[in-house]
């Protein structure tokens, strides 16, 4: 199988996870009143598996960090296998708790490993562009997963998403384990010196980019049907359609963001996504009574919002290039972070403020993503200054 064959089989399992992860925020409203609470309360299991995920992952990566990548990457995948069945058979919003928590511990040694993977057997050159095809999974679960899991949901009952989940993650450990080749794994990094990159300024700032930009994404995304269905006023029937062309979106947007970083380089592609984001958030509060207007903005946020997803990561591979592995581990981290305290903050925002809110709470965390980037570009360039006069002058000496 050709290296683009197994980037595109990484892809797929990435795209089951976003799926698991995401279609919380498409059947929210089913969910909250399948177990009798508030939309804020269905809101926090979404903070709960991004803060399982953030804090948890990477512990099991430093403890796995010598395994052969894909024994690694099947036996993850076999945890998440267990836990949607889990999610599917067990009643009670206590008991779907502990199965979102055994999902998050799964789910994030699978998509650090795909990324760990896709980053080591790409051409030279590449890395960037297969990156965002690993990464294109999750958006890919946006365009499909979501959509479809909301169609499943209105048909058989929400719960049938995550069985459906299960019965295609088989099927994926199957292709794994026949497409992707033995790969070492990399020298044990214990995790107190995992963490001690974060006391780097370029490292720290590096990754506040990954949180304020997802934070912010997320407080308006996780309350996206709520805010459809009850701001705007579009019709449940509507709900799937919508979803799909915010999809196909993202989709296009990571694409376009993993080839413009090999192209124009990540600055240009990571300022310009980063400030239509924010424009997208601030028009969504405008044109909200609008289907065609809201369908319109809709489209270009989620297309400017994940054209900034494989720029950053891997810009982030090239502040420490020596640790690429540790970083990609660390923003997946951050990343989950950021998705849980976007989720709880839009709750609060939900039932403090007003749900309308959440696209004005949104556009303020991805602003100080922009004032993080221009931040840590400036620190680049009085970096690249010095090391050019210390050139210099050595030349002359």
């Amino acid at each position: 199988m050709s290296t683009n064959w197994k980037i595109y089989t990484l892809a797929i399992i990435s795209f089951l996870v976003g799926t698991s992860e995401y279609i919380l925020s498409g059947i929210l409203d089913k969910v909250s009143l399948s177990f009798g609470v508030s939309l804020a309360s269905a809101g926090q299991l979404i903070t709960i598996f991004s803060l399982v995920y953030a804090l948890c992952t990477p512990v099991l990566m430093a403890l796995t960090a010598s395994m052969d990548r894909r024994k690694l990457i099947v036996s993850a995948l076999g945890v998440f296998v267990v836990s949607n069945i889990l999610a599917f058979v067990l009643p009670g919003y206590g008991l779907f708790v502990a199965a979102r928590i055994l999902m998050a511990l799964g789910a994030g040694v699978v998509v650090v490993t795909a990324l760990n993977i896709a980053a080591k057997i790409a051409p030279e050159g590449k890395q960037a562009s297969s990156i965002a095809t690993v990464v294109m999974g999750f958006t890919a679960s946006l365009i499909i997963g979501v959509p479809l899991g909301r169609m499943t949901a209105d048909i058989l009952g929400w719960k049938f998403v995550f069985g459906g989940i299960a019965l295609l993650g088989i099927l994926a450990m199957i292709i794994l384990s026949f497409t992707i080749p033995n790969i070492k794994g990399d020298s044990p990094v214990p995790l107190r010196k995992q963490l001690a990159l974060l006391k780097k300024p370029k490292v720290a700032l590096g990754l506040s980019i990954s949180f304020f930009w997802l934070g912010g994404y997320s407080i308006a995304y996780t309350y996206l049907s709520p805010f459809l269905l009850k701001v705007s006023g579009i019709s449940s029937g509507y709900i799937s359609g919508v979803l799909l062309a915010f999809g196909i979106a993202s989709m296009i947007g990571s694409k376009v963001g993993g080839y413009s970083t090999d192209r124009w380089g990540v600055h240009r592609t990571l300022f310009s996504g980063l400030a239509l984001h924010i424009v997208m958030l601030l028009l969504l509060a405008v044109v909200k009574d609008s289907l065609a207007g809201v369908l319109a903005v809709l489209v270009l946020w989620s297309f400017a919002a994940w054209s900034s997803g494989p720029t950053q990561q891997y810009y982030l591979t090239t502040i420490e290039p020596e640790a690429s592995g540790v970083m990609l581990g660390l923003n997946q981290s951050m990343m989950q972070l950021a998705m849980a305290a976007g989720a709880g903050l839009g709750g609060v925002a939900i039932n403090q403020v007003a749900l309308s809110s959440i696209t004005w709470f949104g556009a303020a965390g991805v602003a100080l993503a922009i004032i993080a980037a221009f931040t840590l570009y400036r620190l680049d360039s009085a970096h690249r200054l010095t090391a050019c006069s210390l050139e210099s002058y050595n030349e002359l000496t």
